[in-house]
């Protein structure tokens, strides 16, 4: 399963900036695409544009080599499942019944979950650690727990393209490490994961391409270690960093050290 996007541009008005400017990047079967910026620089509507939400766009979008604009909201649901950022639910459902509202593009209105389908989501929810939880209220676990709670929905909307925005926003440390590795191990067993981070080290650690958005264009594309450098972080960023190589064993990565008084310690 593949996402083609091709000089893509939007505007939210006729009379108003593009907010994203001629943007053109292919993700492939099994990669994972970290998708960096600053706040307001266009991400969200990137991915709502991939998500048919946005219709009147100019570029092209296709998934698995069908064009978008020729796909209703129910067959696009077929190819990409969205997985917003963790957040606490008005009602508090259980887990279980969350996973399976990944169903809504499979069952009939008002009709509802067969013993296949809950099967299918227990099956999700075991893939991600989470099967113990299944009775557990929604909004009484924790945000790494809900967040994997997300993508077990996703799994089970069958779409093999899942687009996630900032999967790891107010986790705390090692949660974000937890749902970041399972991420990593969707992209291994297929599926094209596009996701949205603030953080160069989670591109390092987990991304095997890295896309840069400044100005509603793309201004660093390829491979993160090839492309996130000190340079463009301080350009995009404002911040003077050190990119170090770090070396474990047979473990090799890059991670981003903040320097020149852009950190203080507190003793």
């Amino acid at each position: 399963m593949s996402l083609a996007i091709s000089h893509l541009s939007f505007a939210y008005s006729r009379n108003s900036r593009l907010v994203l400017n001629d943007v053109s990047f292919l993700v492939a079967e099994g990669e994972l695409l970290a998708v960096l910026g600053p706040n307001g620089v266009g991400k969200s509507t990137l991915f709502r544009c991939i998500l048919g939400f946005l219709p009147h766009h100019q570029g092209s979008i296709y998934l698995n080599g069908k064009d978008i604009r020729t796909l209703d909201h129910k067959e696009i649901a077929k190819y990409v499942a969205y997985i917003p950022q963790s957040t606490h639910p008005v009602f508090n459902y259980t887990v279980l019944d969350v996973v399976l509202m990944g169903l809504a593009n499979q069952v009939r209105l008002l009709a509802s979950p067969n013993r296949i389908h809950i099967n299918e989501a227990y099956a999700a929810m075991e893939s991600l650690g989470i099967s113990h939880l299944r009775d557990a209220g929604y909004g009484e676990i924790s945000g790494g727990e809900r967040q994997l709670a997300l993508i077990a929905r996703a799994l089970v909307q069958k779409a093999r393209i899942l687009i996630m925005d900032e999967p790891t926003a107010n986790l705390d440390y090692g949660n974000q490490f937890r749902v970041m590795r399972r991420i990593s191990d969707l992209a291994k067993e297929g599926y094209s994961v596009v996701l949205s981070t603030h953080n160069p080290d989670h591109a390092f650690l987990y991304a095997n391409r890295a896309l840069m958005i400044y100005g509603g264009r793309v201004i660093a594309s390829g491979t993160p270690e090839d492309v996130l450098d000190a340079k463009l972080i301080k350009e995009v960023y404002g911040v003077d960093v050190y990119i170090e190589d770090y070396q474990c064993g047979s473990y090799h990565h890059k991670h981003c050290i903040p320097v020149n008084g852009d950190f203080e310690r507190h003793e």
